[in-house]
């Protein structure tokens, strides 16, 4: 069988991209929006466009996840504001900021469903098509395997914290999802068509006290980690402000970038020169080596 050339493209991107990782390869790639792939879609993705885009807020405050597209395999120790947090991978490496997408869209989906007034629970069911389309990515059949190793990044990080969600605060380790199955395939070609996925009662108790913020849906196009983290951090301190403004240790530490300080200061100079952040500008205060976030729309 000839291979699509939308699958021949997209793996060759990710080898594009996984190469010039800036904590694997020590360079960054030059930053970038990836174009919005599926811009006519059919009436139920267009409908689940109309959500409201959410993430929780201790996932944005805080480095969970690899900004790396290579495999992570080292455990990470964090700790802020009396906050500690220990973060181990499997052996599949740590589930990436790319895998917090299904996250993103599970959260969003129960928080629409409160807001209808409907019940829920922990165990939410997507359509693989869907969800590609809406995260802006190819849907292609390596898209399919992607998303289902993501699933597996997701299953077995652990995660070891004492933040609290939903005013409980207790030390406890979880894994990002407790358990994820696929409940239906296309008989055609075996694809994985709906997924089932069942997030750990620490997200839950995020849902459910509504501690999320709305994001741009832009983030979906943002190719980098490094750009993907920053403006989750921008938007979880700047919000609505005018300015936040942070020194150049501090946000290396709570980006959660495993390279040096000296190449997360030149890639966040190279990004604050590409303006790609939706709703932020990004500014180098080389006085004080610090970075300063502004709202576009004052």
């Amino acid at each position: 069988m000839v291979e699509k050339l939308e699958d021949i493209l997209t793996r060759f991107g990710n080898k594009i991209a996984s190469a010039g990782d800036l904590d694997k390869a020590g360079q960054g790639a030059r930053p970038r929006l990836l174009p919005e792939r599926h811009p006519n879609r059919d009436f139920f993705v267009a409908d689940i466009l109309d959500w409201a885009l959410k993430d929780d807020r201790a996932s944005m405050e805080h480095p969970f996840f690899s900004l790396a597209k290579t495999p992570d395999l080292k455990e990470r120790h964090y700790e802020r504001n009396g906050n500690r947090i220990t973060i181990t991978p499997s052996i599949k490496g740590l589930a990436t900021i790319w895998d917090k997408d299904i996250l993103i869209y599970a959260i969003s989906q129960l928080i629409e469903a409160l807001n209808q007034g409907r019940p829920i629970s922990r165990t939410v069911r997507l359509t693989a098509y869907d969800f590609l389309v809406v995260t802006n990515r190819s849907t292609g059949g390596r898209a399919y395997d992607l998303l289902a190793a993501a699933f597996d990044r997701l299953k077995g990080t652990v995660i070891k914290t004492d933040i609290h969600t939903n005013g409980l605060r207790q030390r406890e380790g979880f894994n990002l999802i407790d358990r994820w199955k696929i409940i239906e395939r296309n008989p055609a070609n075996s694809r994985m068509v709906a997924i089932e996925l069942t997030l750990s009662e620490w997200l839950y108790n995020a849902v459910i006290g509504r501690e999320v913020l709305t994001l741009n849906r832009k983030y979906f196009q943002l190719d980098g980690g490094l750009e993907r983290r920053l403006y989750e951090l921008s938007r979880k301190h700047c919000g609505n402000q005018t300015c936040w403004v942070i020194g150049m240790e501090l946000l290396h530490k709570k980006s959660g970038s495993s390279g040096s300080v000296r190449e997360f200061r030149r890639q966040v100079k190279g990004i604050a020169k590409a303006d790609l952040l939706p709703d932020y500008h990004l500014r180098y205060e080389p006085d004080n080596d610090a970075v300063s976030f502004h709202t576009k729309d004052p």
